[in-house]
């Protein structure tokens, strides 16, 4: 018999950024059997209903429409010795530490252990959780579905009353899609059509119902739900084409995805994880020790045929490295920026991919060890609950909006300032505006021919107060290789002890980029690859986790990298 437990003014369970994550202590008893667990309480809903756009899709949390923000997950190591809850506990924490709120637990990977779920229920992560089936056509015998149900049963009811647990079952990454990629099944497509609805909608569908009816079955990402697939305007999408065709950054402002669940950019890991799987005379990005640790084929060669595009090619694999971070954490800042201030139209994005389970060149934002890249400093920023954001038409026009996603209205002033190389201002312009709950509010448009008349000699900065909090970007009206950059001197200083240490920079000619790097020590600044202008003095502390360096030693490993003058040059600043 069943037995209903009455709480009195339930506290709610909410994702990171929207409130608190309370868990109740939960004990059973029966036949001499105990059984503890901690649940959290909450109401989650996924709607994927027909507009005047096509299907829209968005997850709503205890009455409250959320932005997803977020990217996807891989096992953190090839090796499941290796996957130790400190270890999933360090990734993990990475994740709400830049505003994310939720992770996709890729098809192509493995169901993560009770602790993963454990540490995503405690940090507000909503898991989308995949079954894992990927990228492939499988087979629908009698015994191999059998097999399957008993997987994927076992899995539903394993995992159904998480807190984190988001609002659907999704059947499979990019299954149906894979029907095009291999000759057998594009000759034989009825018959392995037959077979993915057979194994999908059949087994996966039906168990997920039957076990779980709480929750939406959705049998591929991407894909518009049963029956009505890959469409852009429907349901979720994956959008490659910058990575896999090359495209430019601004190919994202050409899509309007109802829910982008996977994209990404590549770039080189430090120069601190090559070494430890190159020797020096192998410390080259076509080398072939290089090219085996990279998770595409071709792979370095894209990114450098990107830098022919966007910047002046560097010099030196530091340099290589370097200039690869920051040009992967641009890529997806133009499309997370681009996609937000499409809300509600848009209404989600997770970028590939969190993490690495092996030291590689890859899309992650997270190396192997768990130390950041750009990509995961910048996304700090671009998943910041209040941004501001600069779009550039192709009617000649500079955009400015507002994107609010916290749960209420939030009165923020902004401030655009155009400024040439030598720190001249050339323009300014004040913005106070209130961005309604959960919005994107446009705050005005300005012909480039007015704001930037000579657009390879200014850059903007924009300075938004919003909340008692601070955030900058910068803008740059053409490909940075056309910029003319003054030669920069940048001074640092250090101060503080034990594990804090903070790192004052000044400079006496606007620099970008600035990469702040402490080789042999873990830990993270708290900001990163910033801009840095003179006359005003910028203080970022690095946390460490282990082991705890002087500040002797912290001098000492000390990089920092910069774009400035006429070259792109990381230098080690002493």
């Amino acid at each position: 018999m069943a037995e209903v437990v009455d709480i009195p003014s339930p506290r709610l369970w909410w994702p990171n950024g929207c409130g608190a994550q309370p868990l109740y202590e939960l004990e059973a008893k029966a036949a001499g059997d105990t059984v503890c667990k901690r649940r959290g309480l909450r109401k989650l809903e996924l709607f994927a209903e027909p507009d005047e756009i096509g299907l829209g899709f968005k997850f709503r949390v205890n009455g409250l429409d959320i932005f997803a923000r977020g990217a996807n997950w891989i096992p953190c190591d090839a090796l499941p010795a290796r996957q130790t809850r400190e270890v999933l506990d360090d990734l993990l924490s990475s994740a709400p530490q830049v505003d994310m709120n939720m992770l996709r637990v890729w098809g192509g990977g493995q169901y993560e252990s009770e602790a993963s779920y454990d540490l995503c229920d405690e940090k507000g992560l909503l898991v989308w959780q995949d079954f894992m089936f990927s990228c492939s056509a499988y087979p629908a015998t009698p015994e191999f579905l059998a097999n399957v149900e008993e997987e994927a049963r076992h899995q539903v009811e394993r995992l159904r009353d998480r807190a984190c647990l988001a609002p659907l079952w999704c059947g499979n990454n990019e299954d149906l899609g894979a029907l095009n990629w291999y000759e057998v099944s594009r000759k034989n497509r009825d018959r392995y059509l037959v077979d993915y609805d057979r194994l999908n909608e059949g087994v996966l569908g039906r168990l997920a119902d039957e076990c779980d009816p709480t929750r939406t079955f959705w049998p591929s990402s991407p894909c518009a739900g049963w029956g009505d697939y890959l469409d852009s305007w429907r349901g979720d999408m994956h959008y490659w084409r910058v990575w896999h065709e090359g495209h430019s950054f601004d190919a994202y402002y050409a899509v309007t995805p109802r829910f982008c669940s996977e994209f990404g950019y590549q770039s080189f890991p430090s120069l601190e994880c090559i070494r430890s799987y190159a020797p020096p005379d192998q410390l080259n990005v076509t080398a072939p020790v290089v090219e085996h640790h990279q998770r595409h084929p071709g792979g370095n060669a894209r990114i450098v045929e990107m830098f022919a595009r966007y910047f002046r090619l560097p010099e030196g694999v530091a340099k290589f490295v370097y200039l690869s971070q920051v040009q992967q954490g641009l890529a997806i800042k133009a499309a997370v920026e681009h996609w937000r201030h499409l809300r509600p139209v848009s209404i989600g994005t997770m970028y590939w991919q969190l993490n690495d389970l092996w030291p590689v060149c890859s899309w992650s934002s997270l190396e192997y060890s768990g130390k950041w890249k750009l990509l995961h400093h910048m996304a700090r920023r671009f998943y910041a609950p209040v941004i501001a954001s600069a779009f550039q038409t192709q009617a000649g026009e500079l955009e400015l909006w507002l994107t609010n996603n916290r749960n209420s209205a939030v009165p923020s002033h902004l401030t655009l300032r155009v400024l040439d190389y030598a720190d001249v201002e050339q323009g300014r312009r004040e913005f106070t505006a209130t961005a309604p709950a959960g919005s994107a509010l446009k705050l005005g448009v300005f012909p480039m021919a007015e704001l930037a008349p000579r657009p390879d000699q200014v850059f903007a900065v924009l300075d938004l107060e919003s909340g008692g909090e601070t955030y900058r970007t910068t803008h740059f009206f053409v490909p940075y290789k056309a910029c003319e950059l003054k030669p920069a001197q940048v001074r640092t200083g250090i101060s503080g002890k034990g594990r804090q240490l903070t790192l004052t920079l000044s400079t006496d000619a606007p620099v970008f980029f600035i990469s702040l790097e402490v080789e042999g020590w873990r830990g993270e600044f708290d900001d990163n690859c910033i801009t840095l202008l003179p006359g005003a003095k910028r203080q970022l502390r690095f946390t460490a986790k282990w082991p705890t360096p002087t500040r002797k030693q912290f001098e000492q490993a000390l990089a920092v990298g910069i774009c400035g003058g006429a070259t792109l040059a990381p230098e080690r600043l002493q």
